[in-house]
């Protein structure tokens, strides 16, 4: 027994750890079921995906699959990595690949994530290392659909009820770490999977530390309390010394994300037209980006990003006239004596948000707009608010991936229970331009159907596309092999390695 604890002391004090944190306490660690970011990034280390993107995040390269291809082109084959297993020491099958395909899809399971996978006709084991995927059409998304986290058929396949299951907080996957201890509000602990089919993690423990207070986080982080972290433009600019700039590296890229303020489109007030345009006139976007981030920003144009094939630089950010936007708000039925009002709720687990919206507040002021603003904590604010869809404008943001899928958040099918239409955008003309465009596979043509969609939404108004932060991350110095890249930091990190000693 004295061994043993020896053994156990001696690994305390080599193992290197990274201590990182996070806004919220995650709601679900099930890749099927992870829409928060915190569910969604702890995860990550947790689950693979059949593929994944290269560090450019250019392109697809195989991930628990070793090879993959198109049979014809509504077959895709993939062959499983012999020496993927799952943290119990269980062998990855094909069978596991089939049982998460078709839980995502059954009823019993809600995620808008079933959504990239409607144009699927059948999942099929042909053996052991083998799936077959048959889709009813081609697809233009059906190898980045695979890069959801695939769950293990041998530990669920008897569980009644998945929204609610204790794996959810006890999860075992294929990845790269294993959870170790999940304490709500403190800790969530993960240790690294020494059987994990690319090599085992050079570094032993993450730690994930629940912090909602963002002044909290910066402090530990100045204090080298966290090795990474996320740092606010003017947090950049004011409030760090040439010692922080010696201890930590500074990557900086634009994110694959933005900000918006989503209108409730269900309610009398926000339908017409003349209102969503007056509003998006009285703002004034390049103001926000100089006062919130100091130019560590762009505006939003639309709803796809720059550096993807669906982005149309024909577009330009309204500029601000207030005059047109009293003057539409006029035409509205609005003015002095009869102002339009509304409420923006949004949540304070980034700083930044709540002071987007007071200046939205003071903007929207200018053209005789009365606006009110509720800030709750993450978990309030999606269970109470963005959920069951009970606001007026929501101050939001999505991060997204390289290829869009226009399907999942302005088709009118996505206004759902666990969908990611929250305002209840509905136009036809949109609809069916999806549906027709998630079958071309000529990229040309996709792409000039996804620019039109993008000047079409930013004309309807369903949101006020604000801006585009940048991603400003910090690493300790002690921490050695990482490579920045297009896609951020993350692609390599089993490879890392830190000096200090524990």
């Amino acid at each position: 027994m004295k061994f043993i604890l020896f053994l156990f002391l001696t690994f305390e004090l080599f193992a290197s750890s990274l201590h990182l944190a996070t806004t919220a306490n995650p709601s679900r660690l099930n890749p099927l079921l992870a829409t928060d970011s915190s569910s969604s990034e702890i995860a990550g280390f947790i689950f693979n995906g059949l593929v994944k993107y290269d560090k450019d995040a250019s392109t697809i390269i195989g991930d628990l699959a070793t090879d993959f291809f198109y049979e014809d082109n509504k077959t895709l084959i993939f062959k499983l990595n012999p020496h993927a297993a799952w943290h119990d020491g269980v062998k990855l099958s094909a069978i596991d690949v089939v049982f998460t395909y078709e839980t995502l899809m059954s009823p019993q399971v809600v995620s808008p994530y079933s959504a990239n996978f409607r144009f699927v006709q059948n999942v099929e084991a042909v053996d052991d290392l083998t799936v077959k995927v048959t889709y009813k059409e081609p697809y233009f998304k059906a190898l980045e659909t695979w890069m959801m986290g695939i769950l293990p058929f041998h530990i669920l396949k008897d569980e009644k009820n998945l929204m609610n299951s204790s794996f959810n907080t006890n999860p075992v996957g294929t990845g790269a770490y294993k959870l170790y201890q999940l304490e709500h509000s403190k800790n969530i602990i993960l240790v690294a999977n020494e059987t994990y089919f690319e090599g085992k993690p050079k570094i032993d423990k993450i730690y994930f530390h629940v912090i909602a207070d963002p002044m909290t986080r910066f402090l530990m982080l100045k204090s080298n309390a966290l090795d990474i972290g996320s740092i606010e433009p003017m947090e950049y600019e004011r409030q760090l010394n040439k010692k922080f700039f010696t201890t930590f590296n500074i990557y900086e890229e634009i994110s694959y994300s933005y900000t918006y303020l989503g209108f409730n489109l269900r309610l009398d007030k926000f339908k017409n037209p003349k209102v969503r345009q007056a509003l998006s006139l009285a703002i004034n976007r390049d103001e926000l980006v100089k006062v919130l981030f100091f130019e560590h920003a762009k505006v939003c144009t639309g709803p796809f990003l720059p550096r993807t094939n669906a982005y149309n630089s024909d577009v330009k950010a309204p500029i601000q006239n207030i005059n047109e936007a009293k003057r539409l708000l006029k035409e509205a039925g609005y003015d002095e004596n009869n102002p339009f009002t509304f409420e923006i709720a949004t949540s304070n687990s980034t700083p930044i948000r709540p002071y987007a919206a007071e200046i939205l507040q003071h903007q929207l002021k200018l053209a005789g707009v009365v606006v009110t603003l509720k800030v709750m904590e993450w978990q309030a604010f999606l269970n109470m608010v963005v959920f069951p869809k009970k606001f007026d404008t929501v101050l939001l943001g999505w991060g997204l991936s390289p290829t869009p899928d226009p399907y999942m958040f302005w088709h009118s099918d996505s206004d759902k229970k666990g969908g990611f239409n929250l305002v209840g955008y509905k136009n036809p003309i949109m609809d069916k331009m999806i549906e027709e465009s998630q079958s071309i596979v000529d990229k040309e043509k996709l792409n000039g159907m996804w620019k039109e969609m993008f000047k079409i939404i930013v004309e309807d108004n369903p949101y006020l596309f604000l801006y585009i932060p940048t991603s400003i991350t910090t690493v300790n110095k002690n921490i050695k092999n990482v490579e920045p890249s297009l896609s951020g930091i993350w692609h390599n990190y089993i490879k890392w390695e830190k000096d200090e000693i524990k």
